[in-house]
């Protein structure tokens, strides 16, 4: 029997979850692989984090970065396969959708949707999805958003990628049983990760009829962050998850999760509409004096 450590490749590590889960799994003896975009992000966790660690420097959306990347993880692996893919990079930049500029709605996709199918579809046959393979087949994990299922206003951009990547998951799994490579979807809740501290800025849209309501709902955003998951718990499910022999499909990792999942998928779409616009200012004047 080898005594060669799992191996892990997980996407977006420089900070957030992607960094906590690193470290786990580090603890827990894995070999692990982590992108970055910029060298001195690989630079200070190629040191901090030790020699079971390798930085992959790409960027999710540029092919040729990540063919380097899966020809570097290749050569480290010897002919042995992948254990394991995380897909944890990930963008999210707020605004309405009616005013917030089409290349920003764009990089949501290029970035969370299709730079994530583009670096599946390389690591997958080291997965042990291609013919004739006899070894041991990985898993994948996307992370996901309870924005997949729940959507929020002024972030329709993200929340429409990730309700991509459910309807990605779901195929995905089916056509890959042909392989016997799994796929796992978190639905993830608010966690205490700086992706939101990037990208709510509500500047651009200080003269359209959502500035007060859009500032009403940063407020929210703001506060729910605090009181939101550390992504060393996270990671620690992650681990968990990936550790279980017979995982299941979906798993909602969420602070609260009768009020944030159970509950706005049990009440009629239109209520929940009409409770999201009264507490942010969204209704008519009409509505909102009844």
């Amino acid at each position: 029997m080898s005594n060669r450590p799992k191996t892990i490749v997980i996407t977006g590590v420089s900070s957030g979850v992607g960094r906590a889960t690193a470290e786990a799994l580090l603890q827990r003896g894995y070999r692990v692989f982590g992108s970055v975009r910029r060298p001195a992000d690989a630079k200070e966790l190629q040191q901090a984090l030790g020699p079971q660690f390798t930085p992959l420097l790409f960027d999710v959306t540029d092919p040729a970065a990540i063919a380097t990347a899966v020809a570097l993880v290749q050569a480290e692996l010897a002919g042995a396969p992948l254990t394991a893919l995380i897909n944890n990079a990930g963008v999210a930049f707020g605004g309405p959708l009616l005013y917030q500029p089409i290349e920003v709605v764009r990089q949501h996709f290029e970035v969370n949707v299709v730079g994530l199918v583009q670096v599946t579809q390389a690591f997958l046959p080291l997965l042990g999805a291609r013919p004739n393979f006899t070894g041991t087949t990985g898993r994948f994990i996307n992370i996901g958003s309870v924005s997949g299922q729940v959507a929020a206003p002024f972030v329709g951009a993200y929340v429409g990628s990730k309700h991509a990547l459910e309807g990605l998951s779901a195929s995905w799994r089916r056509e890959l049983q042909l392989f016997g490579v799994d796929v796992i979807l978190i639905g993830l809740g608010v966690t205490r990760t700086p992706i939101w501290d990037k990208g709510i800025d509500l500047e651009a849209y200080r003269d359209t009829p959502y500035y007060g309501p859009a500032q009403r709902f940063v407020q929210y955003v703001q506060k729910t962050i605090r009181e939101g998951l550390t992504p060393e718990y996270v990671a620690q499910r992650l681990v968990g998850i990936l550790e279980t022999p017979r995982p299941r499909v979906r798993y909602a990792i969420v602070p609260d999760l009768l009020r944030a999942w159970v509950v706005p998928r049990l009440l009629p779409a239109r209520w929940l509409d009409w409770l999201l616009g009264r507490s942010i200012g969204l209704l008519p004047r009409r509505q909102e004096q009844r």
